[in-house]
């Protein structure tokens, strides 16, 4: 039998259409992204190819100033995390409404916000890939206030051999486990037993304690969500006079979530938030219930929707729209709800699709109908995309790129 020749698929194209037909039907592909990707004026709720990312500017913008308000009453700062969003773009607005830095939790997010021109980056996770550890090296050559954080002799040794070979000093958090179990050293003696350790290589100065009470942040209550942030965050207050009365100079104690911000800036000793979500919301937030608003979390506003457009009306009872698992992550127990549609249940239709279902009685979308969808989860359906799109009221006022997403990063010096 002879083999079977490998064909690309420009030559696939070409074989059919003709070289000349190839190259006009590709300037005009290009040139059709290029519009949409270069001139939003053109775009409009109406007419963004779906699945979307819509970002609420109204809406987002509020979210920005009553945060920052929050840690400016409070007397703390707040170092947001691009977790979040990824972009850029979202953390030079919070850095202009008071921001003292941006927490970052992989290597391409540090490096996106770095070369974006945003100082003060810190990253919250542990690295150990020389690789990685070279990268973030490079960062701090950059001059910008980069920090990390550690939670593990071997990390500190890592980078101390590579701040060595840079000729580099780095500053580093006390990555301090008050419960979560997942990355850091224990609190008290421990913390300390690592910082001496870091004291012992030049190269490596203690700035302070990193603390993430993740297992606080989505406890349904506010009064028991109170309980159980003071009590783990109190062990990072604790850790953190230790070290003080040890000699180091650890003048920093960054932590806290969307869900405690307001309990973690009333904690004497924490001087900053590393709050995330609060820019977007999601449902597993607002079911955790707020100070005073009942069972619904309303501190802050649903200001990022996806946006999908019902592509199959075959069946009286559902229909079909082109959101699936490739375009809202939907591994949370709580599923995406289309706003203005009350009576309509979305159920997961496989990767490309959702399906919706109406209550007894009420009418379905039509076929060509667009909806917005509330996301149950914030973080993981933005690192789904690779732009968001700027709403002010219907029309797109910007797209802004998600530029950290995985390995995704275009590395430059740029």
């Amino acid at each position: 039998m002879e083999p079977v020749a490998s064909v690309n698929r420009r030559e696939f194209l070409a074989a059919g259409l003709g070289t000349g037909l190839l190259i006009n039907w590709e300037c005009q592909v290009t040139a059709q992204e290029k519009s949409a990707d270069l001139d939003p004026k053109n775009l409009t709720k109406g007419n963004v190819p779906t699945p979307a990312l819509l970002l609420d500017l109204d809406l987002f913008e509020s979210n920005v100033k009553a945060m920052a308000e929050h840690c400016q009453r409070a007397g703390v700062g707040f170092r947001p995390h691009a977790k979040t969003h990824k972009c850029p773009d979202i953390a030079k607005r919070q850095m202009a409404a008071g921001a003292q830095g941006i927490s970052v939790a992989t290597v391409p997010e540090a490096e996106a916000m770095v070369w974006a021109g945003i100082p003060g980056v810190l990253l919250t996770s542990p690295i150990v890939e020389p690789a990685k550890i070279a990268r973030m090296i490079s960062l701090v050559q950059r001059g910008q206030r980069v920090m990390l954080s550690v939670g593990h002799a071997r990390e500190v040794e890592l980078l101390a051999e590579a701040a060595a070979t840079a000729n580099v000093a780095v500053d580093l958090l006390v990555d301090v486990d008050i419960g979560d179990r997942r990355t850091g050293i224990l609190p008290g003696q421990p913390a300390v037993e690592l910082a001496q350790f870091i004291e012992k290589h030049k190269r490596l100065r203690v700035r302070g304690v990193q603390s993430y009470a993740g297992h606080a942040s989505h406890v349904v209550g506010f009064e028991a969500r109170e309980k159980v942030s003071r009590e783990a965050m109190g062990k990072s207050v604790e850790t953190r006079e230790m070290l003080n009365k040890a000699g180091f100079d650890a003048g920093i104690l960054s932590g806290g979530s969307t869900g405690t911000y307001n309990i973690d800036s009333t904690i004497r000793g924490v001087t900053e938030l590393q709050v995330g979500s609060y820019v977007f919301m999601d449902i597993d937030y607002r079911r955790i219930g707020g100070k005073s608003s009942g069972e619904n979390y309303t501190d802050f506003q649903h200001s990022l929707t996806v946006l999908a457009t019902v592509v199959n009306a075959t069946h009286s009872d559902r229909v079909s729209v082109d959101a699936g698992t490739k375009a809202i992550d939907t591994t949370t127990t709580y599923k995406p709800e289309p706003k203005g549609w009350s009576n309509l249940s979305y159920n997961r239709g496989g990767d490309e699709f959702g399906i919706l279902t109406a209550e007894p009685g009420s009418k379905l979308p039509q076929i060509g109908d667009r909806l917005e969808f509330i996301v149950p989860h914030c973080d993981p359906t933005t690192y789904l995309y690779d732009r968001i799109y700027a709403m002010r009221g219907e029309r797109v006022e910007a797209i802004w790129p998600i530029a950290a997403r995985r390995e995704e990063t275009k590395r430059s010096a740029g």
